[in-house]
């Protein structure tokens, strides 16, 4: 068995593909997506972070930590725009978001 063979085989197992082609395919697929879920992170960790300056801003000024009508907007929003598990991903995002004051 050449290396090229063995190469290509370890990276059609490792990508599910049955050929080269695909097994190309995805790598640079999953390459994008890894970039895609760093900018994600990133996002998330500088929401939280605003979240907590609202929240000390509401909390300062006499008001409570949580503005539930706020809340109910962006599950709104996330799930119109994603459908259902949209709702699920706001209500993470949000949780994520609470008590970081």
């Amino acid at each position: 068995m050449s290396s090229t063979t063995t190469t290509s085989t370890s990276s059609t197992e490792a990508t599910g593909a049955r050929t080269d082609e695909a097994a190309s395919l995805i790598g640079d697929a999953r390459t994008r997506i890894d970039s895609l879920d760093d900018r994600i992170i990133g996002l998330v960790q500088e929401r939280m972070a605003v979240s907590a300056v609202i929240q000390e801003a509401r909390m300062t000024s006499g008001g409570r930590r949580v503005n539930l009508s706020r809340e109910t907007e962006i599950l709104v929003r996330y799930r119109e725009a994603l459908g259902k598990p949209g709702t699920s991903l706001a209500m993470t995002l949000l949780e994520l978001c609470r008590g970081r004051v």
